[in-house]
């Protein structure tokens, strides 16, 4: 199999101009440094909670690498020139850590209003939202762990349930499919099973809901299994989006702290390989399972596009989607867009200070995976120097 499908780096970068290819180079050195972007997030935090006046420094650097604006309509830019490369956009309005009820309507709304934005543009055919975004992290952790629940928790989880069916409702009559984020796994029994109950609804004819499988956890490939026999039997399809998975640290410790055995699995080999296990199932089942394979690692993606080849599917066969986060791994979304496969960058906005914490955790994330630092320099670098920069 050839595996130089992602070293165009003229193809990776076409949409940078110079003086982005730079800032992009500066931002990645800076994150490179993990003393520096412990640092930073200190200080940006601090700045943000003093109300300082920081944003137009975010927004010049990291913010506008990896987000595409403050609101929808300051991404069309960015989802316009993406679909010129024929990646298509999946915008993630980013906002986390909400308490309120009056909080989570606003929410449901802008994900509601996104959908039906999203219904009128070919270039976005996914519509997104984390099950935090709807409902207290607290009342969805009681609910997994079936803690008996007030009469006043059972008054507010039947309004995350209603805001829940308002958004996927709403995404089956715009026929925009719904990613559903997953998060912890201390609140992820509860947020599963609702979105069964959404794809039981939704997904009778074509998968409208996908739920994610974060793969660092050894359990996904079984509950993967068990949701398809569920499927077969109840007459309804599946989507899923696969992801590595994003709270590892949070993982371990709570396991630690609670003295349960960690869900996370034993090494950064086995979770590759139950992802790709995962990825190789659903293209198997790609009659009865859509996938969207949400993954920076190079291995994984040719895996699946080896996979798709395999049996003999269409580059771009509609129930199989490659992502990757903007602003990150360039070179696999445009070569494989270049390439003829359908693929979608996962495109974060909001409003500065609200997209923040998803801005640190990105900052993080780059600084801990291992090589993913080094090897987006290296593609900036090549990609200067074959420009005589």
């Amino acid at each position: 199999m050839d595996k130089t499908l992602f070293d165009n780096t003229e193809i990776a970068f076409q949409l940078k101009s110079d003086s982005e290819l730079d800032r992009a180079y500066f931002l990645f050195k800076m994150i490179a440094n993990e003393p520096l972007v412990r640092i930073g997030t200190a200080m940006t935090k601090f700045a943000i909670n003093l109300h300082l006046p920081v944003d137009g420094l975010i927004r010049a650097t990291v913010f506008d690498h990896f987000c595409g604006g403050v609101n929808e309509k300051d991404c069309l830019t960015t989802v316009d020139a993406l679909s010129e490369a024929n990646v298509y956009s999946v915008l993630d309005y980013s906002v986390e850590g909400k308490e309120s009820d009056a909080q989570f309507d606003a929410t449901k709304e802008k994900i509601i209003e996104l959908t039906r934005f999203a219904k009128n543009k070919k270039a976005m055919p996914f519509s997104v939202f984390k099950p935090t975004g709807l409902g207290r992290f607290e009342l969805w952790r009681k609910k997994s762990e079936n803690e008996p629940l007030s009469e006043q928790e059972k008054a507010e989880w039947t309004r995350i349930e209603a805001r829940y069916d308002a958004v996927c409702k709403t995404a089956y009559e715009c026929d925009i499919s719904l990613l559903i984020d997953a998060e912890e796994s201390w609140m992820q029994d509860a947020a599963d099973a609702l979105c069964q109950e959404m794809m039981k609804r939704y997904n009778k004819t074509k998968p409208i809901v996908f739920n994610t499988l974060q793969c660092y956890r050894h359990d996904r490939y079984s509950y993967l299994r068990e949701q398809h026999d569920a499927a077969k039997k109840g007459g309804y399809t599946l989507g899923f989006k696969i992801v590595r998975g994003a709270y590892m640290e949070k993982e371990h410790a709570r396991a630690l702290e609670h003295g349960y055995p960690t869900p996370i699995c034993e090494s950064k080999k086995a979770t590759d390989d139950l992802f790709n296990e995962v990825l190789h199932y659903c293209i198997a089942n790609v009659e009865d399972i859509s996938v969207f394979i949400g993954t920076h690692n190079e291995a994984s993606n040719y895996l699946a596009v080896e996979e798709i080849k395999q049996k003999d599917l269409a580059k771009d066969e509609p129930r199989i989607w490659f992502g990757q986060l903007y602003g990150m791994s360039d070179h696999i979304t445009y070569n494989l867009a270049a390439a003829g496969f359908n693929v979608a960058k996962y495109i974060p906005f909001g409003p500065v200070k609200d997209v923040m914490p998803y801005l640190i955790r990105r900052a993080e994330e780059n600084t801990s995976v291992a090589g993913q630092t080094s090897r987006e320099l290296n593609l900036l670098k090549k990609e200067r120097q074959r420009r005589g920069m």
